[in-house]
């Protein structure tokens, strides 16, 4: 039996899966580590709290195989659109700053000044956002000038990890697609957007597709972690694109939504497909020769989350006592709560928000909040109000005319039978799940296993490999009052837009 590994760099964790040929888990390993967050809107991590993780955990799986000659690759997966900076020595300049921080929006002001927006959507696909890499690169050159001189390459964040394991500064076009300095009709990265953001291409890695092998482990590493130094690393994928694979969302009409700390519609599409009012992300996806639209609510599992960490302190309490995860009880006192939360509705925007809005000023709101209300109310109205969010992403993939006739549901979230009941209701179709829930680990592993020509193409490893699991229908009673509470949800950050600039420029 031949063995594969995945490796998902979170924002929470990282969690390491060993599989074997045939896609089964064998051993899995997760290690938590904190975010910083030193300002308003602000968020930072360690790129060697990921590294130790890393390195920790490969080591707890891989002692799985009594024969590690057996384990023949590694995939990569992980956080998207995080800034990694190293010196001239290969050390890390500052901290990472990751995907859900908002700092840079004066500077997406700035690179529409040195390009116009219909260019930025033509080359990579996207109008320049706060949340991306490259506005956050321009911010570090704007306030820290002295780190940036210093920096000799810029990697994303499971790219750091690929460097920590090969020694080679190198991507793959899903993960750079979201840095937007990626020509994404063309895969490669683009001339005209680095001239025009004065960044030098000798920063930047180079670019792979997702199943192609980019090096080996370093013979150091190798040791340390008891394999063989042949075991191959292939490309990877940001955790989307990953998660698509590791779902079977490798073809056209299939879509997933995921709810991470993130939440994510994604559809596959064998055309390139680009919203010219830039409400969703285009992406190239993990298949060579193919793209994904994918619709972002930045702060989904996240705000249950926050909820739980801030407000649900004897629930983790009495959770801990009968030995339960505290989700299965939150998902419980949920339950007990009328569809529309008794007309509570919440706005996920603890992070601000990309679609459909693209505004880093946004912030979440209970609305309709009465002396009716309790825990269980306000728990349901977070979780319904994550679906709505989602639901916006999904109706414009809709006018797209991306046309969608499998939803699978995984992350966390997904897990959730109530949250895929919502979606179902909302979306007014059938949202299904796979056997295999390890998604981004899988995916990952998936191309490791083609980029070691253990499987011929990522299409064919998914048809062995993934297997459905459950189907969740919509009630069409609770579709109607969904539908209704959705036009309520989306009315009001058209009344609250003013509102948030104003409370964004106070002291």
């Amino acid at each position: 039996m031949k063995y594969l590994i995945g490796i998902d760099v979170g924002t929470s964790a990282t969690k390491t899966v060993l599989f074997d040929e045939r896609g089964r888990a064998v051993a899995s390993a997760s290690k938590e580590y904190p975010m910083e967050q030193p300002e308003n809107g602000w968020a930072q991590q360690r790129p060697e709290d990921w590294r130790d993780a890393v390195l920790s955990t490969l080591k707890t799986v891989s002692a799985s195989v009594e024969n590690r000659e057996d384990i023949l690759g590694i995939g990569l997966s992980g956080q998207m659109h995080g800034l990694v900076m190293l010196d001239e020595e290969g050390q890390v300049i500052r901290p990472a700053i990751i995907w859900c921080d908002q700092r840079a929006k004066e500077e997406t002001e700035d690179m529409l000044k040195a390009m116009p927006r219909e260019e930025w959507i033509r080359i990579t696909a996207n109008p320049p956002l706060a949340g991306w890499t490259a506005a956050k690169i321009c911010w570090v050159k704007k306030h820290e000038p002295d780190n940036y001189r210093r920096c000799r390459h810029i990697l994303l964040p499971k790219d750091y990890i690929r460097y920590i394991l090969t020694g080679v500064h190198a991507t793959e076009v899903s993960d750079a697609s979201g840095m937007q300095l990626l020509d994404v009709p063309g895969r490669c990265w683009s001339k005209e957007v680095l001239k025009a953001l004065s960044i030098d291409e000798s920063l930047l890695g180079q670019v792979y597709e997702s199943c192609e092998a980019t090096g080996c482990l370093r013979r150091e590493i190798a040791r340390e972690l008891g394999l063989g130094s042949q075991v191959v690393v292939a490309g990877g994928a940001g955790d989307n694109a990953a998660a698509a694979v590791g779902t079977g969302i490798v073809e056209d009409g299939r879509a997933f939504t995921t709810i991470g700390t993130s939440g994510v519609v994604f559809a596959h599409s064998s055309q390139l497909c680009i919203d010219p009012k830039g409400r969703v992300h285009t992406c190239c996806c993990a298949v060579p020769g193919a793209w994904h639209v994918m619709g972002v609510t930045q702060a989904a599992g996240l705000s249950l989350k926050w909820f739980r960490d801030q407000l649900c302190q004897e629930e983790i309490r009495r959770a801990e006592e009968e030995g339960r995860d505290v989700y299965d009880r939150l998902n419980e006192m949920a339950g007990r709560i009328p569809a529309g939360s008794d007309r509570l509705i919440y706005l996920p925007y603890l992070m601000g928000e990309r679609t459909p809005h693209l505004d880093s000023d946004c912030r979440g709101v209970f609305f309709g909040l009465s002396g009716i209300h309790t825990k269980g109310h306000m728990l349901r109205a977070v979780m319904e109000g994550v679906a709505y969010s989602l639901c916006d992403c999904n109706q414009i993939l809709n006018e797209m005319g991306i046309t969608v006739g499998e939803m699978m549901a995984c992350g966390g979230g997904g897990r959730s039978p109530l949250w895929r009941q919502m979606l179902a209701d909302l979306y007014q179709c059938t949202v299904k799940t796979v056997e295999q829930s390890e998604g981004p680990a899988l995916g990952a592993a998936i191309l490791a296993g083609v980029a070691c020509k253990l499987y011929p193409s990522v299409e064919e490893a998914c048809h062995v490999i993934i297997h459905e699991e459950s189907q969740t229908f919509p009630h069409e009673a609770e579709s109607r009052l969904y539908g209704e509470y959705h036009k309520v949800y989306q009315g009001l950050y058209r009344s609250l837009r003013e509102d948030y600039q104003k409370l964004a420029a106070l002291p």
